[in-house]
């Protein structure tokens, strides 16, 4: 394929090598007249492994060139990967100037080209901008998103050092679009690298690099926060964390990773209030740590705001255990969240199939007795009932089938859902806490 690259700076320059050892002819672009030159005569614009030995090999074959006339690139070639950069601005928000005078350049171009272009934005940019890019190019060029051209998202996930590495073992590509014929011409730059190509809704696309980056920061400041009350305690932080690392069902994996309700259980309030707790009486400060728990206390409070908002008081709470399958009830958001209706005047119905007073003991009963008293008064051991006599429903538990209920649901007010069952989501009445 004829591909043109905007942009040879770190992106630029090894998605043009990479593409041209895959096969494909390139042609560079760039308002530096420097870095043309540098690509022109077969050399890297930047310093990165491997990639000094790929540009020289494809420029001796042939299969790059550069060139600083946007107009040239885009006539001759049947694809364009925006690879300018996107800087932060002193107040935090990226500067997407660079992109959208890309943009223009490419729209004057296809003023007078016939054939469809694709367009594929490469650079990282906020959601909204494969959008805005598209307005813009329509703008300019008098032509037809989505018929004589279309803008694909496509994020890159290369990290200085490793670059070439990165861009052919990939974990995933991620290829964000609305136009089938240019998702599958871009989707065919990736064909031969063994990694997975997902498909997915623009806005996703636009997102995950800042998602992914912003982990990778949590992760150092979790690890650096630890190794610190570690050095505190003379203990070996690298042994520690090695260990930590060896857990891949749950340290290490996909658990967790679900948008939703606040954490709760015996568990996971006390240990973290200890360890937080180990580092201030080391005279450590450990904001993040430290800001676990206002972050899982915010969550609480936004299932209460979406309540509020109904402008309902008749409430039917379904799951009342700190997730579903247990009765343990020990520091269980969803009894936070009751005990605050409560305390605001509401009328609550709760439901829980697991929850049964005669059963409970020891901590377990001594809890719910110091925060709800008169859960007897709100217990029902039907559903059907319980769901009938609310305005709202709160679904914290999936332990459910909904199918039955759907006629209930439908005249709710609203339901809101804090663990996301999809059944419910066609219902116009529904709402997610966090989706």
């Amino acid at each position: 394929m004829n591909i043109s690259i905007f942009g040879l700076g770190y992106v630029g320059c090894v998605s043009l090598g990479c593409l041209a050892k895959n096969g494909h002819h390139l042609t560079g672009v760039d308002v530096s007249e420097y870095k043309v030159n540098m690509i022109n005569k077969g050399r890297p614009t930047i310093l990165e492994k491997d990639i000094d030995h790929i540009i020289k090999s494809a420029h001796d074959e042939g299969k790059i060139q550069a060139t600083t006339c946007a107009d040239e690139a885009v006539y001759n070639t049947d694809l364009s990967i925006i690879c300018v950069g996107t800087p932060s601005s002193t107040n935090g928000h990226l500067d997407l100037s660079y992109i959208f005078r890309t943009a223009e350049g490419i729209g004057e171009a296809l003023k007078e080209k016939d054939s469809f272009h694709t367009i594929v934005i490469r650079s990282t940019v906020l959601p909204g901008t494969n959008q805005k890019v598209g307005e813009i190019i329509e703008k300019v060029s008098q032509k037809k998103l989505g018929k004589d051209f279309a803008v694909i998202s496509n994020p890159e996930f290369l990290r200085e050092g490793s670059a070439v590495k990165d861009y052919f073992h990939p974990s995933v590509t991620v290829i964000g679009g609305d136009h089938p014929e240019a998702i599958e011409k871009v989707a065919s730059l990736y064909k031969d690298l063994e990694a997975p190509i997902e498909i997915t809704d623009i806005k996703i696309a636009e997102l995950i690099k800042y998602v992914n980056n912003s982990f990778h920061a949590l992760k150092i400041t979790f690890a650096n926060e630890v190794g610190n009350i570690c050095k505190a305690l003379e203990i070996d932080s690298h042994k520690l964390m090695s260990l930590f690392c060896m857990d891949s069902n749950l340290n290490i994996s996909k658990a967790y990773f679900k948008p939703g309700f606040a954490y709760g259980g015996s568990c996971l309030p006390k240990d973290l209030k200890g360890l937080v707790t180990l580092g201030h009486d080391n005279y450590l400060n450990t904001p993040v740590l430290g800001g676990i728990a206002d972050s899982n206390e915010n969550q609480k409070k936004r299932a209460f705001t979406l309540i509020e908002n109904t402008g309902k008081k008749n409430i039917c709470l379904l799951g009342l255990s700190f997730k579903e399958g247990t009765d343990d009830l020990r520091y269980s958001p969803s009894v936070d969240l009751a005990e605050t209706l409560i305390g605001k005047g509401y009328h609550l119905t709760i439901f829980d199939e697991n929850v049964q007073l005669s059963k409970l003991i020891g901590a377990n009963e001594a809890y719910i007795n110091d925060k709800l008293p008169h859960l007897s008064d709100l217990l029902s051991n039907d559903i059907q009932e319980a769901i009938s006599k609310a305005e709202v429903l709160i679904v914290n538990h999936r332990n459910f089938d909904p199918t039955p209920y759907y006629s209930l649901f439908e005249k709710k007010t609203k339901i809101i859902d804090l663990v996301r069952v999809k059944e419910l989501e066609h219902l116009p009445n529904y709402e997610g806490i966090c989706w």
